[in-house]
């Protein structure tokens, strides 16, 4: 039997393994269902993956820098404090999270890096490249509490049955950026 040029096959799998997580969770997910996913025979799960923590750690990790690329170009084309501000608010009401699935493999991620501290490496990956394109027009805490925003809120959008009011995040967001007053003095 001729062997099959795949060159684009260990990145199918990757692609496989973040579907399989969407539609059935970290916990139903085998090498068995991601080679049927990505249409490729059992045996090169084991060929291009050590076990199945690396297939989860290479498929988490394009996850969140998709994300985060996103978020970085969101914030890369801000000329000013104001646009950067309204990129904070569209950030959070229109790019993070966009779909269903986007919310279940970043829950996953999150339940799994809470369990597992090497996947915690992602997480806090993702979470320094979201607030490093906030600091190019914020703070470092001012960086980190939009970051914090953006998380919590994104989330309450996500699995809230009540739909979100846009002014509410844009009250948010300018409570957090307002400059601080002066010290009084004593």
């Amino acid at each position: 039997m001729a062997r099959r040029f795949d060159p684009e096959r260990r990145d199918r799998i990757i692609d496989a393994c973040l579907d399989v997580i969407a539609e059935s969770g970290v916990a139903g997910t085998s090498h068995r269902r991601v080679a049927a996913a990505a249409d490729v025979p059992l045996g090169s799960m084991t060929y291009h993956f050590a076990g199945m923590d690396e297939l989860l750690r290479e498929a988490f990790t394009r996850f969140a820098q998709e994300i985060s690329n996103r978020f970085e170009a969101r914030m890369a084309t801000v000329p000013d404090l104001e646009g950067a501000r309204r990129a904070a608010v569209e950030l959070i009401t229109q790019d993070t999270l966009q779909n269903q699935r986007e919310l279940v493999l970043t829950q996953e991620l999150y339940t799994l890096a809470a369990r597992e501290p090497a996947f915690r490496t992602i997480t806090n990956a993702w979470m320094a490249r979201s607030r490093a394109a906030l600091e190019r027009h914020f703070d470092p805490l001012t960086a980190r509490l939009l970051d914090a925003l953006n998380e919590g809120l994104t989330l309450h959008r996500a699995l809230d049955t009540e739909p979100h009011d846009t002014a509410a995040v844009v009250e948010a967001v300018a409570r957090i950026t307002r400059p601080a007053p002066p010290p009084q003095d004593a």
